[in-house]
């Protein structure tokens, strides 16, 4: 349940349910495929023990919600709120959509791997060279960035609590792992190993009541609900 006395905004990130291509680990940027039964009924288990009054993510407290606009994001957001956020607290934007994978798109690691030894091209590393027709790392970087400076527009008024404080944010399991390395600052290189499952929630803060202390909130307490 959510803490009716936190004062800290809080950035909820949500990883989409699970496709086909999270099955056969192939590589789904662009490509706009639904989520599996199972996928919905992950996200649905998920909002079951999260979301709701007073709970983990309370929609009555959320300032804002952004979305990718490819389907599998868009219907996690619909199983997770189940419409009990206002439309016009909702953003849809290509911001966080998935990292664009170019000529790596539809292909899993072993395949990338071998297409580029044929190429004699070294190991890859998404984070430092991007992908062969794709983004690169600083353009990624710089729409992440645009989004973390709306995000803290939005919830510096609130630093210290407001009625509506929180920020929830529903994309994709690798452009989320980007997210919050340049929430806490770091460069897109930098060697920050992170997981997160279909249907997934993190949490991300701010330490001190600070805007310029942005935080990965590791663990939070689930204080009465009363």
């Amino acid at each position: 349940m959510s803490d009716a006395n936190a004062t800290t905004p809080r950035v909820f990130i949500a990883r989409h349910g699970e496709t086909e291509w999270t099955i056969s680990g192939q590589c789904t940027g662009n490509a706009d495929i639904p989520l599996t039964t199972r996928g919905e009924a992950q996200v649905q288990a998920t909002a079951r023990l999260l979301v709701g009054e007073r709970k983990l993510i309370d929609p009555t407290r959320l300032a804002r919600v952004f979305c990718s606009p490819r389907q599998r994001a868009v219907r996690t957001l619909d199983l997770l709120t189940e419409q009990a956020v206002a439309a016009d607290k909702i953003t849809v934007t290509e911001d966080i959509r998935e990292w664009d994978y170019g000529a790596y798109e539809g292909l899993r690691p072993g395949e990338i791997a071998e297409r580029r030894r044929a190429e004699g091209k070294a190991k890859w590393d998404i984070w430092v060279e991007g992908c062969d027709g794709g983004e690169t790392p600083a353009e990624v970087e710089e729409r992440l960035d645009r989004l973390i400076a709306e995000i803290k527009s939005i919830q510096e008024p609130m630093i210290h609590g407001g009625a509506a404080p929180d920020v929830l944010i529903v994309a994709h399991g690798h452009i989320l792992r980007a997210f919050v390395k340049r929430w806490l600052k770091f460069p897109m290189d930098f060697a920050f190993t992170q997981m997160m499952e279909p249907g997934a929630i993190g949490i991300l803060s701010y330490a001190h009541h600070n805007i310029e202390e942005p935080a990965l909130l590791v663990g939070m307490g689930f204080p009465n609900a009363d």
